[in-house]
Parts: C-alpha cells; sequence; structure tokens
C-alpha cells in the first residue's frame, strides 16, 4: 500500500486548480512542501494563487490548459515534467455540471461535458502515468463524485461523465499498484464552490442543500485517504450507506430518489 504522508521533495500536478476543491488542495500540499503544477483556463487566477503559495515560501508553476484539448494536455505535461524534473502526484479535479432535463440538454453541452470530465482525466493520466510507473513512485487522484455512483434525475450527462471515472480509476488501481502506483477515487457530495451556480441551487433537493459542506474539510479527508493508502472514499462518509441500499433494496433506492428529486419539485408552490 503506497501512502502518501508527506509532502516535503513530492512534485504535484493539479487540474481545476483555479477555484473551489483544486484551489485549497494546492494550497494545502504546497504549505507542507510539495512543488505543485497549477492547471485550468481561467490564467488570472492560477498567478493568484501561484504567487499566494510564492509569498508563504512555496513553489509554483502556472499551466494554462483546457484539459478536453488531447494536444493542449500533452503539452503541458511536457512542461510540468520539463520544469519539476518528473510528477509524483496527479490529481483529477477539473469537471463541471449541469442541473437540466435530458431532453432539454443541449447535445454539445453534454459532449463538452464528458469531454472536459472524463477525456481530461484520461488524457492527463495517459500523460504523466508511464513516468511514474518507471520511477515506481506515484499516486493519480481522480475527483469524482456520489454521481459516479448513484445517479439522479438532470444529472444525467454529468452523472455518465463521473460514472465513466469511476469505473477508470478502479480498473487502473488494479493495473499499476504493483507497479508502485497508487489510485484513490474521491466521491463528494455536494462541496460549497463555484460548481453549484444559481440554476444548480435552484434545482437542487432540499435534502442536498442541507448536506453541503466547505471544501476544507473535504481537503483534509483526501489528505487523510492518501495517508491510509486508501483507494477509494465518499465524502460525506455517511452518504456511502446509500450505496448499500442501491444494492440491497433497489426498488426502495428508486422510490426514495424520485420522492426527494421529482416529487420534492413538483410540491413545490
Amino acid at each position: 500500500m503506497a501512502k502518501l504522508t508527506s509532502y516535503a521533495g513530492v512534485n504535484a500536478l493539479i487540474t481545476g486548480a483555479s477555484s473551489g476543491i483544486g484551489r485549497d488542495l494546492a494550497r494545502r500540499i504546497a504549505a507542507g512542501g510539495a512543488r505543485v503544477a497549477l492547471v485550468a483556463r481561467r490564467v488570472d487566477r492560477l498567478e493568484a494563487l501561484a504567487e499566494e503559495i510564492r509569498q508563504q515560501g512555496g513553489e509554483a508553476l502556472v499551466l494554462p490548459c483546457d484539459v478536453a484539448e488531447r494536444d493542449q494536455v500533452f503539452a503541458a505535461a511536457e512542461r510540468a515534467v520539463e520544469h519539476l524534473g518528473s510528477v509524483h502526484l496527479l490529481v483529477n479535479n477539473a469537471g463541471y455540471g449541469h442541473h437540466r432535463r435530458f431532453l432539454d440538454w443541449d447535445l454539445e453541452d453534454m459532449e463538452r461535458m464528458m469531454r472536459v470530465n472524463y477525456f481530461g482525466a484520461l488524457y492527463w493520466t495517459k500523460a504523466l502515468l508511464q513516468q511514474m510507473v518507471e520511477q515506481r513512485r506515484g499516486w493519480v487522484v481522480f475527483v469524482a463524485s456520489v454521481a459516479g455512483k448513484l445517479a439522479v434525475p438532470e444529472e444525467s450527462a454529468y452523472a455518465a461523465s463521473k460514472f465513466a471515472m469511476v469505473g477508470l480509476a478502479e480498473a487502473l488501481s488494479y493495473e499499476v499498484e504493483d507497479a508502485g502506483v497508487h489510485v484513490l477515487t474521491v466521491c463528494p457530495g455536494t462541496i460549497r464552490t463555484e460548481f453549484f451556480d444559481e440554476e444548480a441551487l435552484e434545482r437542487m433537493p432540499p435534502v442536498a442543500r442541507r448536506m453541503m459542506v466547505d471544501t476544507g474539510p473535504l481537503v483534509e479527508a483526501i489528505i487523510a485517504a492518501l495517508a491510509a493508502g486508501k483507494h477509494e472514499i465518499t465524502f460525506p462518509r455517511k452518504i456511502a450507506a446509500a450505496y448499500l441500499v442501491r444494492a440491497l433494496a433497489p426498488v426502495l433506492m428508486r422510490h426514495s430518489v424520485r420522492r426527494t428529486t421529482i416529487g420534492n419539485r413538483r410540491q413545490r408552490p
């Protein structure tokens, strides 16, 4: 079991680092001694984060990149390796979502979502995994979602992209663990970030709004999971009970999901 207990001397690359989970995780591991490569499209935000990390005595590299574009990913990965020498920790965090009925969802956006959420992670992993295997040391984190384990109405395209990510991560973990590379899948619930815009908050079931938490505890859960050598975590942890309900009582699960999502909206004035 490859446990990551110290970030001193660790070279990390985080996608989706301009806000939310990626930004706060970058801050956290940089404070622990990691050199961080920051990937996103919003250069101004990356530069501001990099400067903040440098002022705290850390080292940060800004890598503007659209993770949905394969050529951009491989070019940025090459720059990261040239600058850092190697990458020990890859965090596939970039992603976005919407809450829309399938019939109302624009097909181009659904395709874009799969390219960003799934293919972005696929491209970055393909670009950096080989050198981790060769050095027999590395960690790959896939920030998926509870929606990658439990599908709900109005998240069809998003759930599909996250189900794909969860499957990729699980299969990959078996393939590379004997080569010294550890794979961690993270399935967050509703986390208080820019990810949830006004549209999402308006359509979100009350139970999901009540369970929304800040990024800080999630980041600490990721750090703890890497230190413990875990392969998968759900956060908050109590949500994982729903996986068992779905497996043992699927009819009950369907009723509960319909009641708390579609049924709840029908009851609104």
